[in-house]
C-alpha cells in the first residue's frame, strides 16, 4: 500500500507495537491491508474478565480518509467469540457512528477505534443482540462500511 494511506499505518503500527492501553493488544499486522486486534472488557459482568475478543480491521487504500472496515471475528483456536451486545451483529458486524461515513474523521485511528468499542462493550447494560439481528445477518451482502445504520438508541 503506498502513498498517504501507507505512510499513516506505517506510522500507526509503530506507535501500536509499543504501547497500547490496557485490555488491548495487536494480534498481527503483517501488511498494512489487514491488521487483528485482540480486547478485553474492564468491569462488566455481561464480559468477563478471561474472555478475549478479536476484531479484524481491513484498510483500503483511501485510509485515513475513509474508515477502515472493522468487525468482530470468531475463532475457534484460540478461542475467540463474537460479544454479544445491542449494536453487535452475530456475524461480527459493528453498528458504531465512528466507523460510518458520516461519524469517521482522520484524526481518528486503530487505537481509537479499539478504545471506542472497548468503552461501548464496557459501558453495556443489555446482554442481547440488535433487534432484526437473524434477518441482518442472513440477508445482508454489503460491506460493513457500505451498511447505512440508523444511530437512534444512545443509551447502550
Amino acid at each position: 500500500m503506498a502513498g498517504m494511506s501507507g505512510k499513516r499505518l506505517q506510522k500507526e503500527l509503530a506507535k501500536i507495537t509499543g504501547v497500547l492501553p490496557p485490555g488491548i493488544t495487536l494480534v498481527s499486522a503483517e501488511n498494512l491491508r489487514e491488521w487483528q486486534m485482540d480486547l478485553t472488557v474492564p468491569d462488566n459482568p455481561i464480559y468477563p474478565a478471561d474472555h478475549v475478543y478479536r476484531l479484524k480491521f481491513m484498510f483500503s487504500t483511501n485510509y485515513p480518509i475513509e474508515a477502515p472496515e472493522c468487525t468482530f471475528i470468531q475463532l475457534s483456536t484460540p478461542v475467540r467469540k463474537i460479544p454479544i451486545h445491542p449494536h453487535i451483529y452475530s456475524n461480527g458486524i459493528i453498528c458504531l457512528d465512528l466507523l460510518d461515513k458520516q461519524g469517521w474523521s482522520p484524526v481518528h485511528n486503530v487505537e481509537s477505534v479499539c478504545i471506542s468499542i472497548q468503552s461501548m462493550l464496557a459501558s453495556n447494560t443489555k446482554n442481547e443482540r440488535p433487534p432484526g439481528d437473524a434477518e441482518f445477518v442472513r440477508s445482508n451482502r454489503s460491506r460493513p462500511r457500505d451498511i447505512n445504520f440508523l444511530y437512534h438508541d444512545p443509551s447502550v
